[in-house]
């Protein structure tokens, strides 16, 4: 189970200025540059002045070949590369790959905003590291209005009832660059470092590492479609069926049986390795019974979590091999 603490606590206080690292953008938008030809990309939770999203587009504007670029956040609370505005002010940056306009925002900037909407409205793509606390709203709009997007989230939320059923359906799917680990974020010089893997650099910027940051992406990339390599085999006492349904367990990715055709429940990590074309997903067990496929009978029992032996386990994806299904 990945340990959130520092994610979690900035939740609970609200305090979502988590400042995605340059190089975790690039290592992650090279895979798409062919989906950016032509597009207007909107980072709608990006203050201009410290975000490595508006960076990255406006230095890679010519080589993306894009047609706009446009950038807002809620209230910039930092110091302001453009002096003539107010720090408290919500302002906006749009840029063509030649000028680069300013403009303030009437609103607080707020990615719910009905400017912010009409701003998405206009935009091809979204790209951005959403607020922690209001992922599944984030979510939500951006399904709702019909749009391309990249945006950084916590794993588990794959498990959420508002995003399991979208890659459930193959609508939405993890990013190609982030399989493990944890990541490093800039925050705010306001921002209590109590979390172990913070660090203050020599020129005074803040940072924290969070574990089980994945991107959340709608645009296609070559590595979801390549074949998990299984290569053991199907024993009813390596693979025990689950107390509360009829499903067997698997505690690793890798150890998933070649030859078994029924459910098959996996850790949630299974989904970075996940190529729909080889496995379909049945159900989550984060979200009891609701949103299984019509031909699987898995009872919603008072266990949310399965059960081995009397013993439950951390949430499960089930899932069956398309290849045997034929």
């Amino acid at each position: 189970m990945p340990d959130n603490r520092a994610l979690h606590a900035a939740i609970r206080a609200k305090k979502d200025e988590f400042y995605t690292q340059l190089g975790d953008i690039e290592n992650e938008l090279r895979y798409y540059r062919e989906h950016f030809v032509g597009k207007v990309v909107y980072c709608n939770c990006d203050d201009p002045t410290v975000s490595n999203f508006y960076r990255y587009f406006k230095l890679s504007f010519k080589k993306l070949r894009l047609k706009k670029l446009v950038t807002t956040c809620y209230k910039n609370q930092q110091p302001n590369l453009f002096s003539q505005h107010d720090a408290e002010q919500a302002v906006g940056v749009e840029y063509d790959g030649e000028t680069e306009r300013v403009f303030h925002l009437e609103g607080d900037g707020d990615f719910r905003s009905d400017e912010c909407i009409a701003l998405l409205e206009q935009a091809d793509v979204v790209v951005t590291n959403p607020p922690f606390s209001l992922f599944r709203e984030y979510i939500a709009q951006l399904v709702e209005y019909d749009k391309k997007f990249l945006v950084i989230g916590n794993m588990n939320a794959a498990t959420y009832k508002e995003v399991f059923p979208l890659i459930q359906a193959n609508k939405l799917w993890y990013g190609a660059s982030i399989k493990s680990g944890d990541r490093e974020f800039g925050v705010p010089s306001h921002y209590p470092l109590t979390a172990a893997g913070a660090r203050i650099d020599n020129d005074g910027n803040k940072f924290v590492r969070v574990k089980g940051v994945r991107w959340f992406v709608n645009l296609d990339h070559v590595k979801r479609h390549e074949d998990l390599v299984l290569f053991k085999r199907y024993t009813p006492d390596e693979y025990p069926t689950y107390d509360n349904f009829d499903a067997i367990n698997v505690n690793k990715t890798a150890h998933i049986p070649v030859d078994y055709a029924g459910a098959i429940g996996v850790p949630i990590t299974f989904l970075d390795k996940h190529n729909p074309d080889q496995f379909e997903l049945v159900w989550t067990t984060d979200r009891g019974g609701d949103g299984m496929l019509d031909d699987i009978k898995l009872p919603h029992t008072r266990y949310d979590a399965p059960v081995v032996d009397g013993k439950g386990l951390y949430k499960r994806v089930i899932i069956r091999n398309r290849r045997l299904l034929r």
